[in-house]
């Protein structure tokens, strides 16, 4: 589908014209969708009432849209979407929720295709969602993967500064890491080889509370939890519609499945700004989708790094550079870099998706990003497109390495938010309308954070139902 499609209005017709197209859908979509005819059994449905993964159906008369009533509707089953769901069954036990996602299955983009980092917090600022939310989550993320046995291990970090320039960057991490309680210690270059032989470095810090967990699991038992509360997981169920009338939301999907609810919950990630038009309400933003390439180290070289290594992060940008993460299975990954993707889920350079690029291209926020970040930008497409320069930046903190040790990996696709102006937004933005909640920013460190977004979500949803 296009992405004028996708919004519920013609291929070709202006962007200005969906978001009043939705508005207007307020007054009468509820009923259109309710009344449209087709069949919803094209949907997988997870319930309470068949096995995990049991195909299901919607109730329906024939000939019309296959309907059902709940409290509240989530698009989304990635990590954040489904951990409200499981949030909201176990602060209110008989809520009805029902999640809708297009895939046929949990956590196939963000949350499926991320280096698996569990984050101590330190790298962001005091008071902001972020902090407080990878403080309390990762703690809470690790308690979680061992209850569950979930394959996770704490094994530290080192941050590592390779140019006396970064020194002054790093020394204000050790501060912002003892301000949020993190445990950290100051290292000198004989200090770092305690921790990894082949990393060198001018200065570190060793970050005691970061480790990795299989987030994919970790968003599937969370599912499974929430349906065994009564919470129902529809998979294949792309939204294309949706209206707002007398404290309802209904929801229709390609395949004709109305869902109507008191409160809608937003978490679609990658398109999470098309369906807060579609609800009728301004986003205020715009997803422009970063992609993040890796590499892997080839088994045979894998042992050159026991466990994290970061570089020091540029504080202008939310990316976190280049870095070396020895993941849950044993495999080292080495990324990602960040360029532009000419699809919302363009996983590498030949996925091109002319309308959603056009989208991108026609928001004045994209083009003040590249009219400022251009050199920063530069370098990133440069490493994209060139293996030996990717080499080069990880050899700055792993000098060992040769190209011939990199094997391409997949790659994954943040969603992030862009202001008109060009600004990246860092924190985590949630915003709510009528009978809505939208979830408008969450890339890393959501995945570590997902259990406390999920209550802080939950929470507000529960509000709206009064």
């Amino acid at each position: 589908m296009t992405f004028e499609q996708a919004e519920g209005r013609p291929a070709g017709q202006a962007p200005g014209e969906g978001a009043g197209a939705a508005r207007r859908a307020e007054a009468g979509t509820a009923e259109s969708a309710e009344s449209a005819g087709g069949r919803g059994d094209d949907a997988r449905t997870v319930g309470a009432s068949r096995p995990a993964g049991a195909p299901g159906t919607a109730a329906g008369t024939p000939g019309s849209a296959p309907r059902s009533d709940c409290d509240v509707v989530i698009i989304g089953a990635g990590i954040v979407g489904l951990s409200t769901a499981y949030a909201i069954t176990r602060a209110a036990p008989g809520t009805r929720v029902v999640v809708l996602e297009k895939e046929p299955g949990p956590a196939r983009h963000q949350t499926g295709r991320n280096s698996g980092v569990i984050h101590s917090g330190i790298y962001y600022p005091p008071g902001s969602l972020k902090a407080r939310f990878a403080l309390e989550g990762s703690a809470e993320m690790v308690k979680f993967c061992a209850e569950h046995d979930i394959p996770h291990d704490i094994t530290g970090k080192l941050i590592v500064a390779t140019d006396r320039a970064e020194l002054p960057r790093l020394h204000s991490l050790i501060q912002r890491g003892r301000e949020h309680g993190i445990p950290v210690r100051e290292l000198g270059p004989a200090q770092i080889l305690e921790y990894e032989p082949e990393v060198r470095g001018l200065a570190a810090i060793h970050v005691g509370t970061t480790g990795v967990a299989d987030f994919g699991a970790v968003a599937d038992r969370l599912g499974r939890l929430a349906t065994e509360a009564g919470a129902r997981i529809e998979y294949g169920a792309d939204v294309r519609t949706i209206g707002r009338r007398g404290g309802r939301v209904a929801v229709r999907t390609a395949g004709g499945r109305v869902v109507r609810a008191r409160a809608l919950v937003n978490c679609a990630g990658l398109h999470c700004d098309r369906v807060a038009r579609l609800a009728g309400d301004a986003p205020g933003m715009r997803i422009v989708p970063f992609r993040g390439e890796y590499y892997s180290l080839s088994p045979a070289r894998d042992s050159l790094v026991r466990g994290l290594v970061y570089p020091v992060p540029d504080p202008a940008f939310p990316f976190l550079g280049v870095h070396l993460t020895r993941g849950v299975h044993g495999e080292v990954h080495l990324g990602p870099n960040a360029v532009p993707a000419l699809a919302r889920e363009g996983y590498d350079w030949r996925t091109v998706r002319p309308a959603e690029l056009a989208g991108t291209l026609a928001y004045p926020g994209a083009w003040q990003i590249a009219r400022r970040h251009w050199r920063y930008g530069a370098g990133e497409l440069h490493r994209s497109l060139s293996k030996r320069a990717f080499t080069d930046a990880v050899r700055r903190l792993l000098p060992a390495i040769t190209a011939d040790d990199l094997i391409p990996a997949p790659a994954g696709v943040r969603a992030q938010a862009v202001l008109p102006d060009g600004t990246l937004v860092d924190d985590f933005l949630i915003t709510e309308g009528p009978h809505t909640i939208h979830v408008l920013n969450a890339p890393s460190p959501a995945a570590t954070a997902s259990l406390p977004i999920g209550r802080e979500i939950a929470d507000r949803a529960l509000r709206t139902l009064g």
